[in-house]
């Protein structure tokens, strides 16, 4: 990092830590720690798998007496909670005596909620809220299912260029290449959960693994939506709404069919589109997305904000975020 970083540069770097963690620390969010003293990182360290440790004290253990008047910035405030499995973060920041902590989101948590940070300024400690888009995007889980109490939801499209996800007899592999393959398999890796249609789920008994070497154990619950029988080695939804009962998950995968896809397009469900796109034109061949019963364009559905894009191989990606 420059000399002339500023708190936001240092909260980005908190943020991009807590991806380390995603989805193994759920129930808990991941959160990213960074420790800074005369510019050089003295500690650093994320929420460990299954919750615990958290980031503040993994990074706290890494910095030791060098946590002692510099800065602590952290993607999420210090939690004010005593739990079973250790003492309160913002206990453990007082003890180690930084000169400021700055977080870069308020926890929801109602335990919490202001007390962390209010905690560190009543020992003395200066304590910042400083608004961080990174460190929302990272928490984007916890944040979705404080608010709405449901995971969040990002809707995967492989399409060609005319939109198309398979002939109209249904063939469809492979649409991508094997480097847009690997990129679905690494943004399986992150989600606690994958989704499917039931129509998918019969006709191509998808694994919905992950299948890159040393992620293998990141592999995503498997969910189907059906009104059909509870399909094997899988649960089951019959309506998009069911999603808020999916104890604990906070990263929902969706992959397919086009009828699944416009279900929850419909139900203003999806909170981040992927979207695929291989160089090729298939013509009369099956949709990306089913009816959605517009009657005219200024009741398409949402409006999407471009945040990523990447060349993966001969195939593009491009990312975007539901605007509300």
């Amino acid at each position: 990092m420059p000399p002339s970083a500023t708190d936001a540069d240092w909260l980005g770097a908190a943020a991009r830590l807590a991806a380390r963690g995603r989805p193994l620390t759920r129930p808990n969010p991941s959160v990213g720690c960074v420790i800074v003293r005369d510019g050089v990182v003295v500690g650093r360290g994320w929420t460990a798998d299954g919750g615990r440790p958290h980031a503040e004290a993994a990074a706290l253990q890494a910095a030791g007496d060098r946590a002692c008047g510099a800065t602590v910035y952290v993607s999420l405030e210090p939690c004010a909670h005593r739990s079973e499995r250790g003492p309160a973060c913002a206990d453990l920041l007082v003890a180690a005596r930084p000169e400021r902590v700055v977080a870069g989101v308020l926890d929801p948590d109602r335990r919490t909620a202001g007390n962390g940070l209010n905690r560190l300024r009543e020992a003395g400690i200066a304590a910042e809220l400083v608004d961080c888009p990174a460190a929302r995007e990272s928490l984007a889980g916890y944040l979705t299912r404080a608010q709405f109490g449901r995971p969040h939801v990002t809707l995967k499209l492989a399409m060609s260029l005319d939109g198309c996800i398979a002939l109209a007899d249904g063939t469809s592999q492979w649409i991508t290449g094997p480097e847009a393959r690997a990129h679905v398999h690494a943004r399986r890796a992150r989600a606690d959960a994958i989704l499917v249609g039931g129509g998918t789920w019969r006709s191509d008994a998808p694994r919905l693994d992950v299948r890159l070497a040393g992620l293998e154990h990141r592999s995503p619950e498997r969910w189907v939506l059906t009104r059909g029988a509870q399909p094997a080695n899988a649960q089951a939804i019959s309506s998009p709404d069911e999603i808020r009962r999916m104890a604990g998950v906070q990263y929902l995968y969706i992959e397919g069919g086009a009828e699944t896809a416009a279900a929850f397009l419909a139900a203003d469900l999806i909170d981040r589109l992927e979207i695929y796109r291989a160089p090729i034109v298939i013509g009369d061949g099956l949709p990306a997305v089913g009816p959605l019963g517009l009657t005219n364009l200024t009741s398409a559905h949402g409006r999407w904000q471009l945040t990523e894009q990447a060349q993966l191989g001969s195939d593009t990606f491009a990312a975007y975020r539901r605007t509300r």
